[in-house]
């Protein structure tokens, strides 16, 4: 845990709310993180490889206003995981919204694609999203509120060739999302899940004009989405206006997937 930077009477629509937003150190896990502060949450940047850059964030949050803190985990280990939620509910004594970002992508065609590159992209983008709400689970239900947003993919809901990784891990974490929502609703908690389509970030910037080109191509409102769009839809399905709201998936991709 690192420290906690900002005001502590944070004011808004999420003020006294705690969120832990997963892979929050760049791209749209940083857009998501920036806009839940900027409502009022007390947010909890989790990075992993990148702690120049979640502190950088923190720092951005705390000079506008906004109360963050930088919790260093890699997600995709389970006891890891146990040790950084023991953590935050002894500090915080609560978790109220949890943002399963935290994703990577080795891109390959099936037949070039090595087991190490499959069961990694698994490893982090699904398997990092149960630990989180393995060991959060209890506090929801003890709470008897809580939201959990997903970061699935466009492309786990119609695939993508040379991405058979991504594409199972995003599709596997539709499924996982559902089931959880079934689980937990009685106790009020709902589950969702948000899946981009081809959005502006660093990821798709490193893409060539040609790639881009055909990306857009794809979207029938002819152009690429941006990090604040995804961060707008988890905000409200963070946040009290997305009561009644549980199970579903929120297709963010300019009509990529109708």
């Amino acid at each position: 845990m690192g420290e906690e930077m900002g005001k502590s009477d944070c004011a808004g629509e999420l003020a006294g709310k705690v969120a832990l937003v997963t892979g929050a150190s760049r791209g749209i896990g940083r857009g998501i993180a920036g806009k839940l502060a900027s409502l009022g949450a007390t947010v909890l940047i989790n990075y992993n490889g990148s702690p120049q850059k979640a502190r950088e964030l923190a720092e951005e949050i705390a000079a506008a206003g906004g109360c963050a803190e930088c919790v260093g985990c890699d997600v995709s280990d389970f006891t890891a995981c146990a040790d950084m939620v023991e953590q935050i509910i002894g500090k915080y004594g609560r978790v109220d919204i949890l943002v399963n970002n935290a994703g990577v992508t080795r891109d390959n065609l099936l037949m070039r694609m090595s087991e190490e590159d499959y069961d990694r992209v698994l490893d982090i983008n699904l398997k990092g999203a149960f630990n989180t709400m393995r060991h959060l689970s209890r506090y929801f239900l003890k709470q008897r509120s809580g939201k959990i947003v997903n970061i699935s993919s466009v492309s786990g809901v119609l695939g993508n060739a040379g991405q058979a990784n991504y594409s199972a891990s995003k599709a596997g974490l539709i499924g996982l999302t559902k089931s959880v929502a079934r689980e937990l609703a009685s106790r009020g908690v709902c589950v969702n899940a948000v899946a981009p389509g081809f959005i502006d970030t660093e990821m798709t910037q490193a893409l060539s004009e040609k790639a881009r080109e055909a990306g857009v191509a794809t979207v029938p409102m002819g152009r690429m989405g941006t990090v604040e769009d995804i961060a707008e839809t988890v905000a409200f399905l963070a946040g009290d206006r997305s009561n009644y709201i549980t199970g579903q998936v929120i297709c963010v991709d300019g009509g990529m997937a109708i």
